[in-house]
């Protein structure tokens, strides 16, 4: 079982997430989307598409930025759909 967790909270817990370039992709509905707000950050991947952002509230941090994800992915990026990982420099993930 792989976990991201901040403060011990466990904001996604799944026995296999996809993992693309070192990062563990959480299927959505193993994410505790409770504890996560949209961001109005996006950013750009040239084979994935466009990346958008969620932070936390979590024992009174606020976590900008903490987690991505690809609502419409590029072709070769389509089995990430809607996944979302995390900053390991953010969360613990074990």
């Amino acid at each position: 079982m792989v976990k991201a967790t901040y403060r011990d909270e466990i904001l996604a817990e799944h026995s296999n997430p996809v993992m693309v370039e070192g990062n563990y992709y959480f299927p959505p509905e193993s994410v505790n989307k409770s504890l996560l707000a949209s961001s109005d950050t996006s950013t750009e991947c040239a084979w994935k598409g466009t990346a958008s952002y969620y932070s936390a509230q979590i024992h009174g941090d606020n976590v900008k930025d903490i987690a991505w994800y690809y609502a419409d992915p590029k072709t070769k990026a389509s089995h990430i759909k809607d996944h979302v990982a995390f900053y390991k420099n953010k969360v613990t993930i074990e």
